[in-house]
């Protein structure tokens, strides 16, 4: 019998078509990388903030955030997404003030407005009040609508108007509604408001337009707030903190000054105005 020798082994060189695949890959891998460096600490925000989503139903309502060390007033606050709140627990965990969500836009009310601001004077913390600014909305007719959900009182914290929406078509526009807002409400309660945004939307519309107001400044992922001491007042440092008597997570703010220096920050009594610095 003939025996055919074995045919060679073909080493043929990959394809045009493998070598641009892999070359693809190597630059979506080398942009993926860049992209997390460059944003990690979001990244890394929006992963905590699913996990805690999905967590959600196993918490207890007595989970705890440690205080933010080198401040000694500590507050939070809240809105109807934080649902029914244990007021008397919170105040038990060195929480000395919260702001608590009044309205928004021109038609919208908190829905758990009024058990809140009952509830919290109640445990003892000190109460403001805040409105969420829609910046394509009327300013006169949201100032119209916060004073009538309201009442604050002697001994209240000052009104606060939450400036952070994105969404408008003009900005001059928008800051001539917000100081709409923030004359009308003065005029109204006889206190000057503050004046509440995070950092980037803050320094990009409204920062040298509204230097008279107080400012509360949210700031996350930084050791302390990349503007002067002198430029704000409360520096909410995380909107993903844990109180007892809340479940699930809550804004953490801290105050720049001490405890007298917050109740300073009352509406006074008729006849007295308030000191002309906070801190």
């Amino acid at each position: 019998m003939n025996r055919r020798s074995p045919r060679p082994v073909s080493r043929r060189r990959p394809s045009a078509r493998r070598r641009y695949a892999g070359l693809v890959g190597l630059l979506l891998l080398v942009l993926g990388l860049g992209v997390y460096l460059r944003y990690q600490r979001q990244l890394h925000r929006y992963a905590r903030r699913a996990y805690a989503s999905f967590t959600f139903s196993s918490l207890t309502g007595r989970e705890k955030t440690p205080l933010l060390s080198g401040y000694s007033v500590h507050g939070i606050d809240v809105s109807s997404y934080q649902g029914t709140i244990d007021w008397k627990t919170v105040a038990e965990h060195d929480v000395r003030f919260a702001f608590i969500k009044a309205s928004e836009g021109v038609t919208l009310r908190d829905a758990r407005f009024r058990r809140n601001w009952r509830e919290a004077q109640r445990a003892g913390i000190y109460r403001g009040a805040y409105h969420y600014f829609q910046p394509n909305y009327d300013g006169a007719k949201q100032a119209n609508l916060f004073t009538r959900t309201v009442p604050l009182a002697v001994g209240d914290l000052p009104p606060v108007l939450d400036v952070e929406a994105p969404e408008f078509h003009d900005v001059a526009v928008m800051r001539r509604g917000v100081g709409t807002w923030l004359r009308l409400v003065e005029r109204h309660y006889g206190v000057k408001p503050i004046l509440y945004s995070n950092y980037s939307f803050y320094k990009r519309h409204l920062a040298g337009h509204f230097d008279d107001y107080p400012l509360w400044l949210a700031h996350y992922e930084v050791e302390s707030p990349q503007l002067p001491p002198d430029k704000w007042i409360i520096w909410q440092h995380s909107d993903e903190a844990y109180v007892p008597g809340i479940r699930g997570t809550v804004d953490f703010n801290v105050f720049q000054g001490n405890f007298e220096s917050l109740l300073a920050l009352r509406i006074p009594a008729a006849g007295k105005s308030a000191p002309a610095r906070l801190h």
